[in-house]
């Protein structure tokens, strides 16, 4: 039916408003998207604008299947430059991110961290990686959904079941032990408090 009502407001050139609880609808129809929350507008956008870029923690938890992984972590800044202290490893902002921070006025403080799961890059061993064990491993064909413990909570990661040379990766057990990291590209900082983006 997506592709049915794409058909036609092409065929007919014409300004549709479509409603939608399912975010997936959403995406593929809108140019451009409205994210409501109890009648009050969170967020508008492009689809791809409010999926790179959300402006609260709802819009973030609404948009991306799965959802996007939420941890409790801090923000640093020291010398002009933040970083984020997660699991006891400190990762660097992007440039991008960087300078929104500052030209926001945000000082050192604990905040809500988002990582989407397909950015998350499983890693060798190394002195900047974070560590969780498999609890679930769901096999997608082309991927496979990882669910971990994390400190506690559960973590998603997507990862790719082959290379690019078509060579199949390793298949994950129950209890096996993960490393894995994300750049600071990637990182969406949300406010504690006001679960307000950070770099919006």
């Amino acid at each position: 039916m997506r592709a049915e009502i794409i058909k036609l407001r092409q065929r007919i050139n014409t300004t549709f408003v479509y409603v939608t609880h399912d975010q997936t609808e959403a995406m593929t129809l809108g140019d451009r998207i409205v994210i409501m929350k109890d009648g009050v507008v969170q967020q508008i956008g492009t689809p791809q604008e409010v999926f790179d870029n959300p402006a609260n923690l709802f819009v973030a938890g609404f948009i991306g299947v799965p959802q996007m992984n939420f941890f409790d972590a801090k923000l640093r800044k020291e010398d002009g430059k933040y970083f984020v202290e997660i699991g006891g490893i400190s990762l660097p902002v992007s440039d991008e991110k960087n300078a929104k921070l500052a030209a926001n006025g945000v000082g050192s403080k604990d905040i809500t961290l988002g990582v989407r799961p397909d950015h998350i890059v499983l890693m060798g061993e190394g002195e900047q990686m974070l560590h969780g064990k498999v609890e679930v491993s769901e096999m997608m064909g082309s991927s496979v959904h990882l669910h971990l413990n994390f400190q506690g909570q559960e973590l998603i990661i997507i990862a790719q079941t082959m290379d690019f040379e078509g060579v199949h990766q390793q298949l994950f057990s129950y209890g096996q032990e993960i490393a894995f990291t994300f750049g600071g590209n990637v990182m969406h900082l949300f406010d504690k408090e006001t679960g307000e983006s950070l770099t919006f």
